[in-house]
């Protein structure tokens, strides 16, 4: 990861709203039938650069491809590995049981496809990441950002979304997806990239799949995904890496999540150098004080969410400022890149949680809150 000893980088999560046309390339391949192989991967390489080429003009430093070619930023993966059938069902949110009537109404938005691990896990298109690889490559040669970083799931998001059938424990099902997965990671940081890693089984996760434990227990679960997940990274630097932690992308009320304090060593153990989390939505904005409480080790970035993923509100560039300048004072100017909540297009669908118009003037705002903040804190 790029430090800038000049001014506060921008970045942002990942994914970002894909072409109507080709959400519904990848809503029908998510359903059983795929598009023509050949247009597809044409829409999805002019996907690719016009995407970088708007995160450039918006002011982005940090750019990525923005998940243009895959259904979604976990459940992709079963389009490239054997061993996913079936269906694994919706996880229920324990946040929503507490509302009924809202829940009833939320679950009927959930139409992602899940399946189940229910056979031997091994690639099937190992040449799905080259592609990945060379759409980006040729979309950089367009548009000149700072740096460029691409997103794969963890060993431990794929469990929780992906259920395991097959492996005969938990951690038998980490272990694989861990040695498969590498792979993919490996692939990412030759090709000269940041690999991102989006881990919300670490905070998400608790409310999610393990409603019942204490969070004393569940933090041994998020410690075993985070073991798997070093294995699986041993052979990048950690400054060629970045951790994507948060409570699901989802406009819901949270109000059992984790807190921040409670899961953030466990994070750092991650062998990331870079920390992305959410710091902007009203269940987390407030926990940018934990910094003071946890202290970040000398060799950790952080990129807090200063934009809310989950809301058609354009935050103002003075209140991203703010939330830069805070976390800054605690950590270190040079410690604080700005980014967003989690990604603006989390899953393909025809029609997303934030218009995709206004995710382009939302982080239009977060670069310009940069500026002001970055005139503050080098003044």
């Amino acid at each position: 990861m790029k430090r800038s000893s000049e001014r506060i980088l921008t970045t942002h999560t990942g994914s970002l709203p894909r072409p109507a046309d080709l959400a519904v390339m990848l809503e029908a391949l998510d359903s059983g039938t795929p598009p023509e192989a050949l247009a597809f991967e044409t829409r999805v390489r002019r996907a690719v650069a016009e995407i970088v080429r708007r995160q450039v003009d918006a002011g982005i430093d940090v750019v990525s491809d923005g998940e243009q070619g895959k259904v979604g930023y976990s459940t992709y993966v079963r389009h490239r590995l054997t061993g996913f059938g079936g269906q694994s069902g919706a996880a229920k949110r324990a946040d929503w049981a507490d509302f009924p009537e809202a829940a009833a109404r939320a679950e009927r938005r959930s139409l992602v496809s899940r399946p189940a691990c229910n056979g031997p896990i091994d690639w099937k298109d190992r040449t799905a990441v080259q592609k990945d690889v060379e759409n980006l490559k040729l979309a950089l040669k367009e548009a000149q950002p700072t740096e460029a970083f691409m997103t794969a799931a963890s060993p431990g998001v794929i469990a929780h979304f992906l259920k395991n059938e097959h492996y005969p424990s938990r951690e038998a099902y980490l272990a694989r997806l861990a040695d498969v997965m590498k792979d993919e990671y490996d692939a990412i940081h030759r090709a000269g990239f940041v690999l991102q890693i989006d881990c919300p089984d670490l905070a998400m996760g608790r409310h999610l799949a393990f409603p019942d434990l204490s969070n004393a227990e569940f933090l041994k679960i998020a410690a075993a995904n985070v073991e798997a997940l070093n294995h699986a990274l041993r052979d990048i630097p950690a400054d060629r890496l970045r951790l994507h932690l948060c409570w699901g992308n989802y406009e819901g009320p949270h109000h059992r999540d984790i807190p921040l304090r409670e899961i953030l060593p466990v994070a750092l153990r991650a062998r990331p150098q870079a920390l992305s989390f959410e710091g902007a939505n009203p269940r987390h904005e407030h926990e940018w004080i934990v910094f003071r409480e946890v202290k970040l080790p000398d060799d950790k970035l952080i990129i807090p969410g200063v934009l809310d993923s989950t809301t058609n509100f354009i935050e103002h560039p003075e209140l991203v400022a703010q939330r830069l300048v805070r976390y800054a004072e605690v950590v270190g100017r040079e410690r604080v890149l700005a980014g967003s909540d989690c990604g603006f297009a989390t899953f393909a669908r025809s029609q997303s949680l934030v218009e995709p118009d206004i995710t382009w003037a939302k982080l239009e705002a977060m670069a310009e809150g940069a500026r002001l903040a970055s005139k503050q804190l080098w003044r």
